[in-house]
């Protein structure tokens, strides 16, 4: 049998789950964007924490980052996650 370990290490393609991963939303600095956010990460993370996201402002504040840190369990889930949140209105990039 082969070695799990060694398999994920040969291919970093290969996601172990259930997980920790961030994900950055960046969009307009506007009033609601974080909680918008947020919305939608509960959405696919029911036991996303709120009051764990962490915010920066743009130099310009023009822009506003928001980081939210998921417990994935399925590469589905992430995939859906990323749909929902890139076509969103508000959202211009999601890392």
């Amino acid at each position: 049998m082969a070695d799990p370990q060694a398999t994920r290490q040969a291919d970093p393609s290969l996601w172990v789950f259930p997980s920790d991963f961030p994900i950055k939303i960046m969009g307009r600095n506007v009033e609601g964007f974080a909680d918008a956010m947020a919305q939608v990460v509960l959405r696919h993370a029911p036991d996303f924490q709120p009051a764990t996201m962490e915010l920066r402002v743009s130099t310009g504040r023009n822009y506003l980052s928001c980081t939210c840190t998921v417990r994935a369990v399925s590469r589905e889930q992430l995939d859906a996650l990323y749909r929902e949140l890139t076509a969103h209105p508000l959202v211009r990039v999601v890392l």
